[in-house]
């Protein structure tokens, strides 16, 4: 027991060592728990012990956990609505991704027919863990590329399912072939009806009965005893722990509870996923790895262009080649449920641990350079060509005597619309691109930078406007616009929002001409049309 204390303490602290470091590189602490696995085996000489069965099972509970909430999100009225995009995309860019590495696996590298399909069907998949975040935080995912990027994650997340289900499969050598796409696809009809039937009244029932108690800590158990108890169903049936799970989370996502239901489980699903990533560092062979350098990095170059150009390929047929390319550089990785897959392939004994060591290899390089690509998306792609979407890019505008409004929410908006109203030629600028979408959508000129960049204030021409309205509500990015502004052209006529007498006391000091004081406008619109309906009344 002292000694598991001691493994457990330990690996905790080099993660959180690691994790804080990786973090300032932007690398997903995905890779933290990979690389403490692997600490931690070579330390306590974990290769090839029969007890970390125990901890492959409590990381294969971390998969179901993550499946459960890809389920929350897969609600059909969201599947319908990008049905299209998800389903032809999504399916033809993981059938010729695997078509081209199944034929490269069997023919070049003379891999077993089985084996061969595991390698094609995993490196097919690239990584939501990675991808979908960065597209969320850099506000990407409202870009064309980031739309229809997700759709083939979402599609992909599907697949995963199908795909574990056909490994059962294939470890049953008296199946032929087609029986094995048969059986695949008649079991996996008929735990759906199930699911979707009986299981979905149980559940709903059971969600709505723990709410109505009003106790987060029966609602949490509730919760536990759906994933666990659906992923044990499909387990028991002969199918795998995730397909149940993620079934559940599809029918809890029809419900009203699906927002708590995610938050609630959200830091347990990391703890989970996060010793199922450590179970995977536990199989990596440092001394194989060295062996066969040159190896892992040659297939990986050679699957990252292959995903690359199919995406490519794809997306060119239906957006321009900057979104072409930007989803081929977002997706060309390989992603965390090969890891599952693997995990599942050698615990069958359908690939040796040999080829499965060189997969998870693979992979884990292929998720460590994923963050430092996606984060230079914008610079990577303009290799290529140069557009829009680029922040502080903007060619330069053929205005003179415009104005400029800094910031398009509620404010700005109504600000643009009055100029559009009064014929006033003017510009937006906002460093929020669904914004910036928002306003080209109604026919507004509109960019997508920062004002306090030299680049944008000349490209923008800021030294020929007639005003320049800002209507951003922090004070720091005012202060911030302001000064640059002045500082590029000293008789700018500035024309500020401040939301307190102590904001504009604050930006006094400022050489700003005019000032608006919400409150106190509102405030006088308010007396005024008071006043107006009193005297009608008289």
């Amino acid at each position: 027991m002292d000694s598991i204390l001691v493994i457990i303490a330990l690996s905790l602290a080099i993660a959180s060592v690691i994790n804080i470091f990786l973090t300032k590189f932007s690398i997903s602490h995905i890779i933290g728990y990979i690389i403490t696995g692997t600490i931690v085996s070579n330390i306590f000489d974990f290769n090839g012990s029969e007890n970390l069965h125990s901890l492959d099972l409590i990381g294969e509970f971390g998969i179901v956990f993550l499946m459960f909430t890809i389920g929350l999100e897969m609600s059909f009225a969201k599947l319908d609505k990008l049905k299209k995009l998800i389903f032809v995309n999504g399916f033809i860019q993981v059938a010729f991704s695997s078509i081209i590495i199944y034929v490269a696996a069997f023919y070049i590298f003379s891999l077993g027919a089985t084996a061969s399909i595991i390698v094609a069907l995993s490196f097919s998949l690239s990584s939501t863990a990675i991808v979908l975040p960065y597209l969320k935080k850099s506000k990407d995912i409202v870009t064309p590329y980031g739309e229809k990027s997700v759709a083939i994650l979402v599609f992909q997340d599907l697949a995963v399912i199908p795909i574990l289900l056909l490994l059962s499969f294939l470890s049953n050598n008296e199946l032929s072939v087609t029986d094995v796409l048969l059986n695949t696809l008649l079991y996996a009809t008929g735990i759906i009806i199930f699911m979707f039937t009986l299981g979905k009244k149980l559940i709903t029932w059971l969600l709505h009965f723990s709410s109505n108690a009003r106790m987060e800590e029966l609602f949490l158990s509730s919760v536990f005893t759906i994933v666990l108890g659906a992923s044990l169903i499909a387990h028991e049936v002969g199918f795998t722990y995730s397909l149940g799970a993620f079934i559940a989370g599809m029918i809890i996502a029809e419900t009203k509870f699906h927002i708590k239901v995610e938050s609630d489980i959200a830091s347990y699903k990391d703890l989970l996923l996060g010793a199922f990533f450590f179970s995977i560092g536990t199989k990596i062979d440092f001394s194989y790895f060295m062996m066969n350098l040159h190896w892992v990095l040659g297939l990986l170059v050679a699957v990252m262009l292959v995903k690359a150009l199919v995406i490519y390929v794809l997306m060119i047929k239906q957006a321009n080649k900057s979104d072409s390319i930007k989803s081929a550089i977002a997706l060309c990785q390989v992603g965390e449920f090969s890891f599952a897959i693997f995990a599942l392939a050698l615990n069958q004994n359908i690939i040796t641990e040999e080829l499965g060591s060189f997969l998870i290899l693979i992979t884990v390089l292929s998720m460590i350079i994923t963050p430092f690509m996606v984060n230079n998306i914008y610079k990577i792609a303009s290799i290529f060509v140069v557009e829009f979407f680029e922040s502080d890019k903007i060619d330069s505008v053929s205005a003179t005597n415009h104005t400029i409004v800094c910031g398009y929410t509620t404010l700005g908006r109504i600000v643009a619309k009055e100029l559009a109203d009064r014929g006033v030629t003017f510009l937006i600028i906002s460093d929020n691109l669904q914004h910036v979408l928002l306003a080209r959508k109604r026919g507004f000129n509109a960019y997508f930078g920062h004002l306090d960049k030299l680049p944008v204030l000349e490209s923008l021409k800021v030294d020929q406007t007639s005003s320049i309205i800002i209507t951003v509500n922090s004070l720091k990015n005012k202060q911030i616009i302001c000064e640059s502004v002045l500082e590029y052209y000293p008789n700018a006529n500035l024309v500020v929002k401040v939301n307190s007498i102590e904001e504009k006391i604050t930006l006094s000091e400022i050489a700003i001409k005019s000032f608006v004081h919400a409150e106190q406008e509102t405030a006088a619109l308010l007396v005024k049309q008071s006043m107006s309906l009193g005297s009608f009344k008289e």
